[in-house]
């Protein structure tokens, strides 16, 4: 294989994995409603996809083929990191415990990080008693419910996390900034 034809399948590689993650986004943005920016992506998608298929198709051989569907994949992995990274999105997490005075500690350190809590006593499995914490969190932000969770010593806690399309009123889904 000659250096210009290496150098041609890298870029075909390099380019089709960076228009699948602009997809990526693009899916990410339009299922959080975020439209302003998928009119660009799409765009950009098009014309680099109407550019890229033209080059795999005169092509002779199967190696464009192939360094197009590395690529695909390659883009969907790197999607899934950058999307995993930004974590856009609100979630209502719902924390239950048997343990009444660890509820209603975690539900307190939980108020005084910043959030809106709510708890609830609910029936469990056979009725029992048991201890629902109520938390709405920003998704990026699920590793701080979780790091107070287990400062209190709370092993394989019942988690429920439902994502959230919007929230109105006096709901605080973001931590208080610490100056």
């Amino acid at each position: 294989m000659e250096n210009s034809m290496i150098i041609g399948l890298l870029f075909m590689f390099i380019i089709t994995a960076f228009t699948n993650i602009l997809s990526t986004l693009k899916t990410i943005f339009i299922s959080k409603d975020i439209m302003n920016p998928v009119y660009f992506l799409v765009f950009l998608d098009a014309v680099i996809f109407a550019t890229i298929v033209s080059k795999v198709t005169s092509s002779d051989g199967i190696a464009y083929t192939i360094a197009f569907a590395l690529g695909k994949s390659m883009g969907v992995f790197l999607g899934g990191k950058i999307e995993s990274k930004l974590a856009l999105g609100i979630c209502e997490v719902d924390l239950f415990l048997n343990d009444s005075i660890k509820a209603s500690q975690i539900a307190q350190k939980i108020r005084e990080t910043g959030y809106t809590v709510n708890n609830i006593l609910v029936g469990g499995n056979n009725e029992t008693e048991r201890h629902q914490i109520e938390v709405v969190i920003n998704r990026k932000e699920i590793k701080v419910l979780e790091d107070i969770i287990k400062g209190f010593d709370v092993e394989k806690p019942t988690l429920k996390v439902k994502t959230l399309n919007k929230v109105d009123g006096k709901i605080t889904t973001t931590r208080l900034r610490r100056a």
